[in-house]
Parts: structure tokens; C-alpha cells; sequence
């Protein structure tokens, strides 16, 4: 296994480590659990890097790095649900839109085409990232000037997944002519 795939496993095995520290009460566990998320988050980017600049890029790595953003994001989102800091329809909302990505890109491939990411889908990625963060260091420093950036930044990545779920469909709508 080359770099980029064991970063992406151990991004994998990052996820209970971060939902344990958001769930579990402990001292300084909501820091820790922001700072195990933002970790993560950045492994992305890195794996990315080195697999494209080391010409790494294999088969495995394009099918567990997507799922471990969906993983990571959608661990956070559903506690965040649990917690009360995120309402379930904007949970659903975006969880539903990446399972119609996904079957969309399992449709294509079948068909031999590859769907990218879009602009609009590393948009919908960098907003939902931010609005996590934020809603995990507490709103800080925003909530000091009383503006709910937490609720105002996850109101954002969900019109952002709207619009790159639609742009998708949009976009490949040639997948569905061979149905």
C-alpha cells in the first residue's frame, strides 16, 4: 500500500477516535475532537498531493478517498444531530444528495465514464468542512459579536449540496440515455 492509501486509512481510523472525543465527555474533549477533525481534513488534501505529484494515483485510492471525506463528514453531521447543533433535515438533505452522487458515479463507471469532481463539488466539500469546524470550536471567536456563523456556514454547504447534486445530474445527464 502506497502513502496516499495508508493516509487514507488512517483518516478511516481517525473517525471513532473523533466521534468518541465528541460524544464522550471529557475535559478538553471538544477541542480534541475539532483538532482530530481538522487532521483529518487536511489528509485529504495531502493524500490528494501526493498521489497526483507521485504519480500514486491507483484504483483503491480513488474509491477510499471519496468515502472517507463521506465518512468523516457524515460521522460529524449525524452527532451533530445528536448533540442538538444541527438540525436532521439539513443532515438528511446532505447525506441523500451523496448517495445520489454515488450511485450516479457507480452508473457511469459501469458504462465506462468517470465523473470528476466538479467545481461545485469541492465548493459543497470546503463550506460543509468549514461550517463542521466552526460548530466544533463552539462558534468561536463569532460568537463573541453574536453572529451564529456555525448556523449561517451549514445553511451554506446545504445550498451548496443542492446545487452540486443538481449541477451532477445536470452535467451527466448522457448516464441515464444508455438506461
Amino acid at each position: 500500500m502506497n502513502l496516499p492509501n495508508k493516509i487514507t486509512m488512517v483518516r478511516i481510523i481517525m473517525i471513532p477516535f473523533f466521534i468518541a472525543a465528541l460524544l464522550i465527555e471529557f475535559p478538553f474533549h471538544q477541542p480534541l475532537a475539532a483538532a482530530l477533525f481538522v487532521i483529518a481534513a487536511l489528509s485529504d488534501s495531502l493524500d490528494g498531493y501526493l498521489a497526483r505529484s507521485r504519480n500514486l494515483v491507483t484504483d483503491f485510492g480513488k474509491f477510499m478517498d471519496p468515502l472517507a471525506d463521506k465518512l468523516l463528514v457524515c460521522s460529524a453531521l449525524i452527532c451533530f444531530v445528536q448533540l442538538g447543533s444541527v438540525p436532521a433535515w439539513i443532515v438528511i438533505i446532505i447525506i441523500a444528495r451523496e448517495f445520489a452522487i454515488t450511485g450516479l458515479r457507480t452508473l457511469a463507471a459501469a458504462d465506462g465514464i468517470v465523473i470528476a469532481a466538479s467545481k461545485w463539488g469541492k465548493a459543497k466539500t470546503i463550506s460543509q468542512m468549514i461550517a463542521i469546524v466552526i460548530i466544533l470550536i463552539g462558534n468561536w471567536p463569532f460568537y463573541l459579536i453574536n453572529i451564529p456563523a456555525g448556523t449561517i456556514m451549514i445553511y451554506i454547504a446545504t445550498v451548496m449540496t443542492i446545487i452540486s447534486g443538481v449541477d451532477y445530474f445536470i452535467i451527466n445527464k448522457k448516464v441515464f440515455r444508455t438506461m
